[in-house]
C-alpha cells in the first residue's frame, strides 16, 4: 500500500534559522542547491505520490509562488495565514483535502538520502493497517546530520515505539516522515494541536510503530547547519 496523498507541514516560523528566515520561509532555504521543501516533494514523486497538500502561514506568498512552479506532485495549499495551527492542527484543517485513506506526512525542514529503495517506499511496505495507526520513519543516531540531543523513542524488535523513560537513552530518532491513518482524527477539535498528542494516544493503544530508514537523515535547524548538510550531501555524491 503506497499512499497517493501527502501532507507537507510547511507553516512554521523557522525562528532558529534567523536571520535567513527574516525574509524567507524556512522551507525555501537551500541545501546543496535545492530548497528544503523540494527535497521532500521530490522524495514523494520518487515514491509515486501524486498529490501533496502543503500548509502555509509565515511569508506564505513566497511559498505559494515557489510551489506554483512545480509540475509534480500536484500541490494543494491549506491556508493558515490567520492562525498557525501546529502539526496536528494543520492536518485536521486539511482533512477534507487529504481524504479517508492513509497518507504521508512530511516535515518541510528535514530530508534524507535513499539507499537501494526510496525510504518512502520502505515506509509504505512497512505499513500494517490492521495493527498500526501511525508508522514513523526512524533514523539511527549514526545516520543523522545536524541532530542535537539524543533519541526520541525506544523501539522493539517488532518496530513498536515507546516514549523514553527518565534517564533512558535511545539511538532512534523520528526522521520527519510518517504514514498516518486519518481515523485517528475522528471527532478531533479544531485549533492548535501537536502531533505528539496523537503519538501518545497511539502508544497507549499499542499502535505506534517505526520503520528504520536507509541512507542519511539531515536536519537543518540553524544557519550554521547548512554548511554541514551541504558537505554531507557532497560526500554522498548527490546533486540537488
Amino acid at each position: 500500500m503506497t499512499p497517493h496523498t501527502a501532507m507537507v507541514l510547511a507553516a512554521g516560523l523557522g525562528k532558529r534559522m534567523a536571520p535567513i528566515t527574516d525574509s524567507m520561509p524556512k522551507p525555501l532555504v537551500k541545501v546543496a542547491g535545492k530548497s528544503l521543501i523540494d527535497w521532500g516533494l521530490d522524495s514523494l514523486v520518487d515514491a509515486g505520490v501524486r498529490r501533496a497538500v502543503v500548509n502555509v502561514h509565515y511569508l506564505a506568498d513566497q511559498l505559494e509562488e515557489h510551489l506554483a512552479g512545480r509540475l509534480s506532485p500536484t500541490i494543494e495549499i491549506s491556508d493558515e495565514r490567520e492562525q498557525l495551527l501546529d502539526s496536528a492542527g494543520g492536518i485536521i484543517k486539511a482533512l477534507s483535502r487529504i481524504g479517508s485513506e492513509p497518507f504521508f506526512v512530511l516535515n518541510a525542514d528535514t530530508f534524507w538520502t535513499d539507499g537501494d529503495k526510496p525510504n518512502l517506499v520502505l515506509l509504505s511496505e512497512g505499513w500494517d493497517d490492521a495493527n498500526m495507526d501511525i508508522l514513523l520513519m526512524i533514523a539511527h543516531m549514526d545516520q543523522a546530520v545536524g541532530r542535537e540531543g539524543g533519541g526520541d523513542f525506544s523501539m522493539s524488535s517488532a518496530g513498536q515505539l515507546r516514549r523514553l523513560k527518565p534517564g533512558e537513552e535511545s539511538p532512534y530518532i523520528y526522521a520527519g516522515a510518517a504514514i498516518i491513518h486519518p481515523r485517528i482524527f475522528a471527532n478531533a477539535p479544531s485549533g492548535k494541536i501537536s502531533l505528539n498528542r496523537y503519538f501518545d494516544e497511539a502508544i497507549a493503544a499499542d499502535r505506534l510503530f517505526g520503520q528504520s530508514m536507509d541512507g542519511i537523515w539531515l536536519t537543518v535547524g540553524t544557519p550554521g547547519a547548512i554548511e554541514e548538510a551541504d558537505a554531507a550531501i557532497a560526500k554522498q555524491g548527490i546533486h540537488g
